[in-house]
């Protein structure tokens, strides 16, 4: 029985041991082959070059500027091989105009790893003019190691900075979220740069090569190259700099529009900021002077500056109105100056009154107390909706980032957001644009080009992606009242320049036949104790109302939309009126416009 017992074990021993010996022979073969594979093949991910960002003539606007990277062996770290380690950092100063010996050195010790065979970047780029003379010396030094590098290039410096945007070094969070910046090191964090980063940096490649156990390279397996995409915009460098020329100076916005498809030829937010600055790092001097601007030129004013729209929001509340079919566009209402409801006065612009005022002739001379009666017999629950339609409080869609809604208040909005009951008077100031009604610039851009054409476009600054184009649709969101009643809302925007009283009609002097509206938008409220309002050369900077101005033309066949918001610029006309007179003559000179 012993004996039965041990031939037993014994056999089940030489099983168990057979059996083990085929599974780690034969069964995990594929495992073992795979991991021995990794030990000997070395996989490096290749960065891409970022694309380009042209104009609409392939003019470059944003770009990569060729230079190098310089790296130091790893795992001079230690006491033994620091003096190496200073020897390589002091050779570099030597050789390599502005470096900081004690920044390299921090550099090297925060990244180098016991555990890293790759050589320590030190200096992320350097341009090819300052190391093309000492190439040659730094290659020969075994414990350095020079790469090729590129980065982002702005030719124009500050031109259309809040439109192209800016690539900066990508954070902790970048890296996690994006491998390719992760790779180069830089993410788009403004404008079409942020916009349209995953088409600009592109995919990465990569290369397998076979190494030894001391990271040798032996040969090259594999590669597959790294991709990456070129954007055309709409933007006409040589418009974009005539119209910066005319900004001068001026704290705003403009933009120049195709009114049938949306497509922007020229847009600006001024003051402007230098966009190279951030590329490597904005110094905390330069960053405080921008911060502390009070015409703040960090903030894109063409779709994160909320303003009171004021009279250009006129032509919508008149659709509303004949929307209604409480008001027609033969309803008058008398103007005496002002208007008077629950003990407070509401003035109208022209002290003296406008008299037996029509829903053209208001538009046309801005007849504020016309829009008052009107708006108070309709109501803002009729008035807001269209509003809204019109693609007030809604983003346009341009493909930009963070982009602002505003705000068109009402009954419903305002217990919302403050939790209190609505007010007559609130409907009369919100009927002329004030009050808590908010705007962006590009948003009356929109507004307009659907005043003038009849659809809704989406703004946009894309043209090509590789010389693939982008087409954008457009949209009928007028209801048939409303398209009814256009022709008398552009016959009255004609007429605000035509007309020898309209509010625009002494300040174009353009060659191209024109429609638009004056805007002036209080930045401060008239007290009721005021009997005259003061003029607004009479009042703080400020203090002073901004002022805008937004067209079409030519007016038979609407082609583009030129808006212009100049902050504390007083009168829409005034201000802007020969900045938009010279933009329509020089897109005429252009060829933009066939007169």
């Amino acid at each position: 029985m012993r004996i039965k017992l041990l031939l037993i074990g014994f056999t089940a021993f030489w099983l168990v041991l057979l059996v083990r010996i085929y599974y780690i022979s034969i069964k995990s073969n594929t495992y073992y082959e795979e991991i021995a594979k990794q030990n000997a093949i070395k996989v490096e991910d290749l960065a891409p070059s970022r694309g380009s960002i042209l104009d609409t003539n392939g003019k470059p606007l944003s770009v990569n500027k060729l230079g190098f990277s310089i790296g130091i062996k790893p795992q001079l770290s230690s006491r033994r091989k620091r003096e190496t380690l200073d020897k390589e950092i002091n050779f570099l100063v030597n050789n390599l105009k502005d470096l900081d010996s004690k920044k390299i050195k921090k550099i090297y010790l925060k990244r180098d790893s016991p555990y890293s065979h790759e050589y320590v970047k030190v200096i992320d780029f350097i341009s090819y003019d300052d190391v093309i003379n000492k190439f040659s010396k730094l290659s020969l030094r075994d414990n350095l190691k020079i790469n090729i590098a590129s980065k982002r290039y702005y030719p124009y410096n500050e031109l259309a900075s809040h439109v192209i945007g800016y690539v900066a070094k990508a954070n902790i969070k970048d890296e996690q979220e994006n491998r390719v910046a992760k790779l180069t090191g830089f993410i788009g964090r403004t404008g079409i740069e942020k916009y349209y980063n995953s088409l600009l940096e592109g995919e990465k490649g990569q290369k397998r090569t076979k190494v030894t156990a001391f990271n040798e390279e032996l040969e090259e397996i594999d590669k597959t190259l790294p991709s990456s995409s070129n954007i055309k915009l709409s933007l006409d460098l040589e418009l974009q700099q005539y119209i910066a020329k005319l900004f001068e100076k001026k704290s705003g916005a403009i933009i120049v529009m195709n009114a049938r498809n949306g497509q922007i030829l020229a847009a600006g937010s001024f003051p402007e900021y230098n966009l190279n600055q951030f590329v490597s790092g904005i110094s905390q001097k330069e960053w405080q002077e921008l911060a502390n601007d009070f015409n703040h030129p960090f903030t894109n004013k063409l779709i994160n500056g909320l303003y009171p729209p004021g009279s250009v929001v006129k032509m919508g509340v008149g659709l509303a109105l004949l929307e209604s079919g409480l008001v027609t566009p033969y309803t008058s209402y008398y103007c005496s100056g002002s208007f008077e409801l629950g003990g407070r006065k509401f003035r109208c612009w022209k002290t003296q009154g406008h008299g037996k005022t029509s829903l053209k002739m208001a538009i046309r001379e801005s007849c504020d107390d016309y829009f008052y009666k009107g708006s108070l017999k309709i109501g803002i629950d009729r008035i807001a909706p269209v509003l809204k339609n019109l693609g007030f409080a809604r983003k346009t869609g341009v493909d930009l980032p963070f982009e602002f809604i505003g705000s068109v208040p009402g009954r419903m909005w305002k217990m919302q957001k403050y939790q209190k009951p609505w007010y007559q008077g609130e409907t009369l100031i919100t009927s002329i644009g004030q009050g808590y009604f908010l705007t962006t610039p590009l948003q009356v851009a929109k507004y307009t080009a659907l005043l003038a054409t009849g659809y809704s476009i989406t703004p946009h600054f894309i043209k090509s992606v590789d010389g693939l184009k982008v087409d954008y649709g457009k949209e009928d969101v007028l209801t048939y009242i409303e398209k009814r009643n256009l022709p008398l809302i552009r016959k009255a925007m004609r007429e605000v320049i035509s007309h020898p009283r309209g509010t625009g009609h002494r300040y174009i002097k353009s060659k191209v036949d024109i429609a638009g509206k004056t805007g002036t938008a209080q930045v401060v409220g008239i007290p009721q104790s005021e009997k005259k309002r003061m003029k607004e050369n009479e009042l703080e900077y400020y203090h002073r109302s901004h002022a805008w101005f937004t067209t079409y033309g030519p007016y038979k066949d609407p082609e583009y939309v030129i808006t212009a918001m100049i902050e504390h610029g007083g009168h829409g006309g005034a201000a802007s009126g020969e900045i938009i007179s010279k933009v329509y003559d020089k897109l005429l000179k252009m060829g933009y416009i066939n007169k």
